[in-house]
């Protein structure tokens, strides 16, 4: 009897788990905001053991959805990257959908969005992303994969002087997931895309920044306003 084994060629776009495709995701977030990607930043994204991300990792290798360079980074190959793309793809057209067509806030369509993304196909992402308009953007900035838009430059909230003034352009999906409740805290606090903020205090001895929003202060650490991102 003759024994067939399965090629990295052989794994179809089809046949990758919903697992897979987290960890696809994370990649892809993390590396958007320039930071080196480590298996013990996934673990600890994911919520799994350390132990469990290694083994999912092997396997993403020996599909060639990943590679590893010298300093043991993990990147997305050409492959690995267009499934991400798709699936982060997938994800902001569900929660523009979410916010704009359903009224739902920020944190709860990213909560909805993130359960969405792995039963949606792109066919009906496609559909939805037409419905609502072809918007560039997530609810909090972050490009669609596919939109054609271009981007102004942009810089940390936090680099900022007192009195500097500039609109928000986007929020790390980074520190939406190191800070889960961020998203409901700048949607209460009144931040929207394109709307102004002034930079009032930046006091890096206490670690933390106070910023005015449509006529209200709002104190947050300067590790959150790092990743809040303005037009430059």
């Amino acid at each position: 009897m003759a024994v067939t084994t399965t090629t990295a060629q052989e794994v179809t776009d089809e046949s990758v788990s919903e697992a897979i495709e987290r960890y696809l995701e994370a990649i892809f977030y993390i590396d958007a905001e320039g930071e080196m990607v480590r298996a013990s930043h996934l673990a600890e994204w994911l919520g799994v053991a350390q132990p469990t991300a290694a083994g999912a990792l092997q396997r993403m290798t020996k599909a060639g959805l990943i590679d590893t360079n010298a300093s043991k980074g993990i990147l997305l190959t050409r492959r690995g990257r267009r499934l991400a793309s798709e699936i982060v793809r997938r994800h902001r057209i569900a929660e523009r959908w979410l916010v704009d067509v359903l009224d739902f806030d920020w944190l709860a369509a990213d909560l909805e969005a993130s359960r969405l993304e792995h039963g949606m196909s792109s066919a009906v992402a496609d559909r939805l992303y037409e419905l609502i308009g072809r918007p560039a953007t997530c609810p909090h900035g972050n490009p669609i994969p596919g939109a054609d838009v271009k981007r102004p430059p942009e810089r940390a909230l936090s680099s900022l002087a007192p009195g500097d003034r500039a609109p928000l352009q986007r929020i790390s999906e980074v520190a939406e997931h190191d800070v889960p409740d961020l998203l409901r805290f700048l949607g209460n606090h009144g931040f929207s895309l394109g709307g102004d903020i002034e930079m009032i205090e930046l006091s890096r001895g206490a670690g933390t920044v106070t910023v005015k929003v449509g006529g209200q202060l709002v104190a947050m650490s300067i590790d959150v306003a790092g990743k809040i991102w303005v037009t430059a």
